[in-house]
């Protein structure tokens, strides 16, 4: 296998990991966030935390890099703790494609704090993915004899906005004089996670069955399958060349979102993820034919 073919398979396997970690986390039932949230994140630092030892790189970073480690950390356990709540209120699937404007909100940010250029065809696909949320969101229309509940789709957008922060911050770790090894990256974010989320743990702590606690374990494990799943994808390939099969999650959303969960989308839905996909896929040839 070449390594674009390794490099797409592993991008596939990630999207599979994070839209298997959204199905587990929905099936745990009623549980606060923090409990869902603490499990992605501590096995996700044990894991990682084997591999910093093994590769023999640093647990937290230069000192130099720690203010940006510290940034992604923070924005990212926002995104997570957002995120994990909007799979718990909508479609897996809407919850899913949501998330996926993070690349365009992430444009907007380079723009203001790292002064980077931004095309008009830029712009214009980011307003065109936009139009797709505004089509799956619908505020003000009907859904059956229900109004639609806008908000767990204003959070979700907000968890893709954090996630945007999140990758910010990878951005400017890598564009540091000494940039940081990805076991470092993910273990620093995880700990600090784990660390984070223990205080409202013990707050809202409510006693889980056996079945909750495998859901929520196996939710950790595909958690760190994704995230490693990606860690692989660029190490063999470009992210020019394969980030666009990260799309294939809201195809596994769907499906295990009408298998396992009867729910449907419509045609709106549908048209909505339809052009968000359309965005991402223009702007993926946009940044081939830039890079």
């Amino acid at each position: 296998m070449t390594n674009l073919g390794k490099g797409v398979l592993a991008m596939l396997i990630s999207a599979l990991g994070f839209t298997v970690m959204a199905v587990c986390v929905k099936l745990a039932g009623d549980l606060p966030v923090v409990e869902k949230a603490i499990f992605r994140n501590a096995i996700a630092a044990l894991l990682s935390g084997y591999l910093v030892w093994r590769n023999r790189t640093l647990f937290f970073g230069r000192r130099k890099n720690r203010k940006a480690l510290l940034l992604r950390s923070i924005f990212g356990l926002l995104g997570v703790l957002l995120g994990f709540y909007s799979i718990d209120h909508l479609l897996l699937s809407d919850a899913d494609m949501i998330m996926k404007l993070s690349p365009f909100i992430l444009i907007g940010l380079s723009a203001v704090f790292l002064q980077e250029n931004v095309s008009v065809r830029q712009i214009a696909l980011c307003i065109l993915a936009f139009i797709g949320v505004l089509l799956i969101i619908r505020p003000g229309l009907s859904s059956g004899t229900q109004q639609t509940a806008l908000f767990p789709y204003l959070i979700a957008i907000g968890g893709a906005v954090f996630a945007a922060a999140a990758y910010l911050m990878l951005r400017v770790l890598a564009l540091s004089t000494t940039p940081e090894s990805p076991y470092t990256i993910v273990f620093f974010f995880s700990f600090f996670s784990t660390i984070a989320l223990i205080p409202p743990l013990i707050w809202q702590f409510e006693p889980m069955s056996f079945t909750q606690f495998g859901y929520l374990l196996l939710s950790g494990v595909m958690a760190t399958v994704g995230q490693f799943g990606i860690t692989l994808a660029y190490r063999y390939a470009s992210a020019k060349e394969v980030s666009i099969y990260s799309y294939a999650s809201v195809i596994f959303a769907a499906l295990f979102g009408i298998t396992l969960f009867g729910q449907l989308p419509d045609l709106l839905n549908w048209l909505g993820y339809l052009l968000i996909f359309i965005s991402g896929y223009l702007m993926f040839l946009l940044n081939r034919k830039a890079a």
